[in-house]
């Protein structure tokens, strides 16, 4: 090698010096490399993975396959849509252009967002249909929604934008692969300046030229990338050492890169106020791609620039770490739900249903599980799709169980529609009635019966049922006009009432006890002859009627029988404001007639006696004794017939 340098010593000098420069430049991006290693982002693409929502609907799968670098060509930036205010139609129109007419990377998340919108809106319609014939009287088994024929054209786009971007990706790989050869053959041309015979400034202006062109050159595949740094910065290392690069020209490098490589920090720096960890990651591996193309520092701040960007990387990858850590424990957390979701369904399965209701109860118990199973979030993607398999099938082996129990049962479900039918022409016999008191009992029956009888065909519940209370309907509906019509007649029964109590306590027997005896009797006569008054003030009226009668009554000096007699119509006026009371009248009046019977049975017994005790010794005495036997049995006979007088006329006015 020849130079052009006549001082040994000094070239040696600046040798040394260039070599260290060179050395430390090396050592530097060799920490760089490998304390900058990034996460990998399996767990990022699991979590999202899993977040693909669950429908009955089959949807087009896009095969899993890894990031892939993004071009060093500059991308055209697609303006932001809001297509939630499109129509299925424009939706499909509008993904069937973006896949023919853009690449795919640039689509991802237009097709993406289209995707989800259009089966969302097919998946609503579809529920609108069904609860529409539902409403219509149809069966939830029979519903089998129309196919949409929109759906179709979509999932033919769906299908040619995962073409394309398939293909997409073994053209990056290609791409990535050509560059590749591309940086080789710099580094070849960089070892090609060594040993050159011509002035530094011509080869520096060579090299320069050859380290733009490295950047200018796209991504490379990642496995080669460490051994593609490590060889690119080895040969800069010799080129270095042969050039003994003056060391101003290489400081103010040292600067320019110590200023690249400080903004680079502040912008990991503001990454950590971001709110998505999974963003703030993201954009970290751009700037550790920056990172490495930019060169060396000075070897007093290297150590320091490195770690405050190191530091910075650290948090945003812990975040990021704390972020798919959270998302694990919470689809842990949902996994279990699930699990224990599908066991209720099958533990259902496995309870024999023998009736109508039973299967109509643990219908609402799957109901039940199924909103719960909606509101649950995802669990990670593989035990997502095997569990949604699973719950799926348990209700559909219940369904498919209730749907052949209400198949055999038809007959049954017939005989019970007649008993129905039957029970609504007996409501619709008597609605007109104006027997309130019969009719109301009867009806009440008749709908006890309904309710014991089981069910009928889903088509005609509503129908009978309606047909059954409007009947009842219209009969308590007639029954509450006709005593809304009749209060004012009550109340008016009431004040009469009333005035006839205050004449009571006002009253005043006089020296005549017949004469205030009968007085007492036109009173009770009156009382009787007054209607109902309001049902609430019967028992209070009737109350204070008998306690101003009686008190009254007490006031006589009348024999201990008329006593009896008037105290005693004064209870029968009360049975007609007290069923129960009247019942045990009747009962009574059977007591009566029985003892009547008895008394008469007695007088002609005693009477038949007097004629033996004549020729007795003691016939006076004992002849006065049954006499007088007699006397108070005639007395209690025509008392009691009283009574029961008084009962059968009770009877007859009610």
């Amino acid at each position: 090698m020849t130079t052009t340098n006549p001082d040994d010593s000094v070239l040696k000098e600046q040798f040394r010096a260039a070599q260290d420069a060179a050395e430390n430049e090396v050592n530097e991006n060799r920490q760089e490399t490998t304390d900058s290693e990034i996460i990998s982002t399996s767990q990022e693409e699991e979590v999202k993975a899993s977040d693909s929502s669950e429908s009955p609907i089959s949807e087009v799968k896009e095969t899993p396959s890894e990031e892939q670098e993004a071009p060093a060509s500059e991308e055209v930036e697609i303006p932001k849509v809001d297509y939630s205010t499109l129509s299925k139609q424009e939706l499909a129109e509008t993904l069937s252009l973006l896949v023919v007419n853009r690449s795919p990377n640039e689509i991802k998340d237009d097709v993406e967002e289209i995707r989800s919108l259009f089966f969302k809106k097919v998946k609503a319609e579809a529920e609108e249909l069904k609860q529409k014939f539902l409403s219509e009287g149809g069966n939830l088994e029979d519903f089998k929604p129309t196919p949409d024929p929109l759906e179709s054209t979509v999932r033919d786009s769906l299908k040619t934008y995962f073409d394309k971007r398939a293909d997409f990706g073994h053209i990056q790989e290609a791409e990535k692969q050509a560059n590749l050869k591309k940086k080789y053959e710099v580094i070849d041309k960089i070892k090609e300046l060594v040993n050159r015979e011509e002035s530094i400034n011509k080869t520096f202006q060579e090299f320069r030229a050859l380290q733009n062109e490295w950047k200018s050159i796209g991504p490379v595949p990642q496995s080669a990338v460490k051994e593609l740094w490590d060889n690119y910065h080895h040969n800069v290392e010799i080129f270095y050492d042969y050039v003994k690069i003056n060391n101003d020209l290489k400081d103010l490098d040292l600067k320019k890169n110590l200023e690249a490589k400080l903004s680079l920090c502040e912008k990991a720096e503001a990454l950590l106020n971001e709110s998505n960890p999974v963003n703030s990651f993201r954009k970290l591996q751009s700037l550790h791609e920056q990172w490495r193309e930019i060169g060396p520092v000075a070897a007093d701040q290297r150590n320091a620039v490195w770690e405050r960007f190191k530091a910075a990387s650290t948090k945003i990858n812990e975040l990021h770490h704390e972020y798919f850590s959270k998302q694990k424990k919470e689809q842990k957390k949902n996994l279990d739900a699930k699990i224990e979701l599908c066991e209720a369904v099958e533990a259902i399965n496995q309870i024999e249903c023998k009736s109508f209701n039973d299967f109509n109860a643990q219908s609402a118990k799957i109901q039940e599980y199924q909103e719960k199973w909606k509101q649950t979030g995802f669990s990670n993607k593989k035990q997502n799709t095997k569990l949604y398999l699973r719950f799926r099938a348990a209700c559909d082996a219940f369904y498919e169980k209730k749907r052949q129990f209400y198949q055999e049962n038809k007959d049954a479900q017939a005989e019970n529609l007649k008993k129905k039918i039957a029970l609504c022409e007996k409501a619709e016999a008597i609605q007109d009635s104006t027997d309130w008191k019969g009719t109301t009992e009867t009806l009440i029956q008749l709908q006890k019966e309904w309710k014991e009888i089981g069910t009928i065909p889903f088509k005609q519940t509503e129908k009978c049922w309606k047909r059954f209370r409007k009947a009842c309907d219209h009969f308590f509906e007639n029954k509450s006009k006709h005593f809304a019509d009749i209060d004012s007649v009550y109340e008016e029964n009431l004040k009469a009432k009333l005035a006839i109590i205050e004449e009571l306590n006002n009253f005043n027997p006089g020296d005549d006890v017949s004469v205030a005896f009968e007085q007492l009797n036109d009173i009770q006569d009156r009382w009787s002859k007054i209607g109902f008054v309001p049902f609430n003030k019967k028992k209070e009226i009737t109350k204070l009627y008998n306690a101003a009668l009686n008190e009254q009554i007490d006031k006589l000096n009348v024999s201990v029988e008329d006593l009896n007699v008037l105290k005693y119509k004064s209870k029968i006026d009360g049975i007609k404001s007290n069923p129960k009371l009247s019942r045990k009248v009747l009962l009574e009046r059977e007591k009566f007639y029985q003892k009547i019977k008895q008394l008469e049975n007695d007088v002609v017994t005693w009477e038949n006696n007097i004629g033996f005790f004549a020729k007795s010794a003691n016939a006076d005495a004992m002849i006065k004794e049954v006499e007088a036997k007699i006397e108070n049995a005639k007395k209690m006979i025509k008392t009691l017939e009283e009574k029961v007088k008084m009962i059968d006329e009770s009877c007859l006015d009610e």
